[in-house]
């Protein structure tokens, strides 16, 4: 099937459009190109339209994009996958990562069976069927239910692999079982999400596409070029229109590449530099008045607390960039009309990052430009979210027994608080997931849940991780690639890709809703996360019945049809799931801008410089400066996604690591001179965390006190910049998660040529 494939695409092709990328890619182009260049030609569709069936799929990855996709199917094989032209954020294009999914459906390297690990960690798998699979699991959560007379000592642990709204079912299957222990709270973006609803009451930006309608742009540690590669046609439009586009981030982007006025920041420093554009904002007299008399609250306490404390050559010298870029800059974003600002979550990722974003959102309630199309300080929304959630809500088996009182799962997707009930799950901070299970105890974590998620690339302290799991009775993983969290589990369970099962997917960024459809048969004998829970709990109940409540129905379509509700087909105009088959729909908004009504979600109404709820959770109540992580080694350690994964997604493949051959850390030439670094170097980067060992590529895109290396699995290779990434808190997340984030960007470190 596979050669017929390529046999296809070559007759067609005189120059593939892997060979295009692949080209692009070497001469660092890739990322540069406007959007439109990524759409599927003319000859592509033409040639590939007779005989095939067309289905609607989305991109179900933690990105902001969440594409609409049209897939090609001839006989039960998908031949080739293009954005959806119907979604005018979509429009017809794809990333890297979109178009690279026929691989990732039919690689050699996909799972194909259940699994089991002899001794985990050997390597010594064997097939096994799903019925030996799942009485060996079924067997061990009712030997914890004896031993422990609950099921606390269960774990799961899921977050963002596939954000199709079925796949909480997950969450579902857990509560089916009983009380267990879950893992809260996001390791993305909660300290920003928490810093939006205490200033707004809630974290809602303006639809993406209205940026065409800004006159000054600011993007604010966000590299939508790699990352959100649909935006960039808006924001490139609004440059036609005479948008000034400003990117401030501590390393020259290919975002930055495109800017009119690249500012490079200190690390961690975003919170002194907006306070400096405030102090000279207000001292020049160009606050909005209007907005800031009938819209806010404690405007007087913050302009007394920057008479106080802040002056614009203090945010220079704190912040790095100078007096006259300060002054400029702010007095060129209180003057356009109207001015957006994009808060990138890379920048959070501090132990002061709610603080930072507190501080940028300020300036947007100093001009006014709240409630403002083409303004705004955009972070992120979850105003399409409003499913009925129905795979995760499952009630516990009669007589279950957990932790006593009401007890609340916090996730920023859904919120299921619960009813009053005398028990309720345990919950850990997700973001200390490691240390968690070697400490928690009575009763300590036995068998671990892994879906949609590889702790071993995502999460903190690989070192500290592996300790964790050596110490659990039994984990088990369902993936589609033997990753390193594989490699330290008992059983994997091979798991579908998304286009072998139904579900819904909408995006925290733009306001398009698609429907997945499932587009090919399940291949070999993979499973969705519903039909693993369905069977699970028909495997739970021959053995003891009652164990487990969760739905014996197999088929995704089903499950994804009680996913809508009158209010979703009301916001998106439709009157059935079914007309999403024609395209993707986009929510119908009485205006682009979110707070367009000025009603803010807060406790007074509007918005609130000072917010009492912001000290309750032992913040201060005005939007201050906070101090950072002291540096406990010579050079800063970044950690940023490539443009080529989403952690360990996509760059395991073959064809991804055309591109993406091999890891790299990045060092300023004078720093490498100095180490006696040459580029191309190996060297060992390490910290108190941990080391890896790496080839090194000079570059003065980063500042001379950094070491760069872009988060990614590379197939056969032991790198992992976990290694090297503690679990340190940022400053905020508990209010809206359940858990602070993590201080990712706040990691230190030394090289040394090897």
């Amino acid at each position: 099937m596979e050669g017929k494939r390529k046999k296809n695409i070559a007759e067609i092709c005189p120059v593939s459009r892997r060979n295009i990328l692949k080209g692009l890619a070497a001469a660092g182009a890739l990322a540069s190109i406007p959007a439109g260049l990524f759409k599927a030609e003319a000859w592509e569709r033409t040639k590939f339209q007779s005989g095939l069936k067309t289905f609607r799929n989305a991109c179900p990855r933690n990105c902001y994009d969440t594409c609409s996709i049209k897939t090609y199917v001839k006989d039960g094989a998908i031949e080739f996958v293009e954005g959806a032209k119907e979604s005018t954020f979509t429009d017809g294009a794809l990333c890297v990562k979109g178009f690279s999914y026929p691989r990732r459906v039919y690689s050699p390297d996909r799972i194909k069976y259940p699994m089991i690990q002899d001794k985990r960690g050997s390597g010594n798998w064997r097939r096994i069927s799903w019925d030996e699979a799942l009485n060996i699991i079924s067997d061990k959560i009712l030997e914890i239910q004896k031993k422990d007379g609950s099921l606390l000592g269960m774990a799961l642990d899921k977050y963002s692999g596939n954000f199709g709204i079925t796949h909480y079912g997950v969450e579902g299957m857990f509560s089916s079982l009983g009380y267990t222990t879950r893992f809260v709270g996001t390791p993305c973006w909660p300290a920003g999400i928490d810093a939006q609803n205490f200033d707004m009451g809630n974290m809602w930006c303006n639809d993406p596409e209205d940026m065409v309608k800004a006159k000054y742009i600011i993007v604010w540690g966000a590299n939508p070029a790699w990352n959100s590669v649909h935006s960039m046609k808006f924001i490139y439009k609004a440059q036609e229109n005479g948008a000034k586009l400003i990117v401030i981030d501590p390393v020259l982007t290919q975002t930055a590449a495109k800017a009119d006025t690249y500012i490079r920041v200190k690390t961690g420093q975003d919170g002194a530099l907006a306070l400096g554009m405030a102090k000279h904002i207000v001292e020049k007299g160009l606050v909005d008045k209007k907005f800031l008399a009938d819209n806010t609250k404690g405007y007087e306490e913050f302009k007394a607390y920057l008479d106080k404390n802040v002056t614009v050559k203090w945010a220079a010298k704190v912040s790095g960039v100078s007096e006259k870029v300060i002054r400029t800059v702010a007095e060129q974003y209180a003057k356009a009309d109207p001015a957006t600002i994009w808060i990138g979550y890379g920048m959070q990722r501090h132990t002061n990052g709610g603080a930072s974003v507190r501080a940028i959102d300020a300036l947007a309630a100093l001009t006014g430009n709240i409630g403002k199309e083409g303004g705004g300080a955009r972070y992120g929304h979850l105003a399409t979210w409003g499913f009925n959630y129905n795979a995760m809500v499952q009630k516990q088996p009669a007589g279950s027994k957990g932790y006593t009182g009401k007890d609340k799962i916090k996730s920023e997707f859904a919120n299921a608080e619960g009813e009053a009930t005398s028990y309720s799950d345990r919950t850990i901070n997700i973001n200390k997931i490691a240390e968690s299970i070697l400490t928690t105890n009575e009763p300590p974590i036995r068998l671990l849940w892994v879906a949609c998620k590889n702790p071993f690339a995502q999460d903190f302290d690989r070192n500290k991780m592996k300790k964790a799991f050596d110490k659990l009775e039994m984990v088990v993983t369902v993936d589609q690639f033997f990753n390193e969290t594989v490699q330290n589990s008992d059983i994997v369970l091979p798991c579908t890709t998304l286009f072998e099962e139904y579900t819904v997917n909408v995006s925290y960024w733009h306001y398009w809703l698609s429907i997945n459809e499932k587009a090919i048969p399940n291949q070999y004998e993979a499973k969705s996360d519903l039909e693993i829970a369905a069977l699970l709990s028909a495997k739970m109940n021959s053995k003891v019945q009652g164990s487990c409540t969760f739905p014996q129905i197999t088929d995704t379509k089903v499950w994804m049809e009680k996913e809508f509700n009158d209010g979703i087909y009301k916001f998106f105009g439709i009157s059935s799931w079914e007309e999403l088959k024609n395209g993707p729909k986009k929510a119908i908004l009485s205006s682009s801008a979110s707070w367009s009504d000025k009603k803010f979600a807060t406790p007074s109404g509007k918005y609130e410089f000072k917010s009492d709820l912001a000290k309750e959770y032992g913040h201060t109540a005005l939007p201050e400066y906070k101090e950072g992580r002291k540096p406990y080694n010579k050079f800063r350690i970044l950690t940023p996604h490539t443009q080529f994964a989403l952690h360990s997604q996509f760059n395991n493949l073959d064809y991804m690591q055309e591109f993406n051959k091999e890891p790299l850390v990045y060092i300023n030439p004078a720093s490498a001179k100095a180490k006696g670094i040459k580029d191309g170097d190996m060297v060992r980067v390490f910290n108190k965390t941990g080391e890896v060992k790496v080839k090194a590529r000079t570059t003065d895109n980063i500042a001379a006190d950094v070491l760069l290396m872009y988060e990614a699995w590379y197939k056969d290779s032991s790198f992992n910049v976990q290694e090297l990434v503690d679990d340190t808190s940022s400053d905020m997340g508990t209010f809206k998660t359940g858990a602070p984030g993590v201080a990712i960007h706040d990691q230190f470190g030394d090289i040394m040529k090897i």
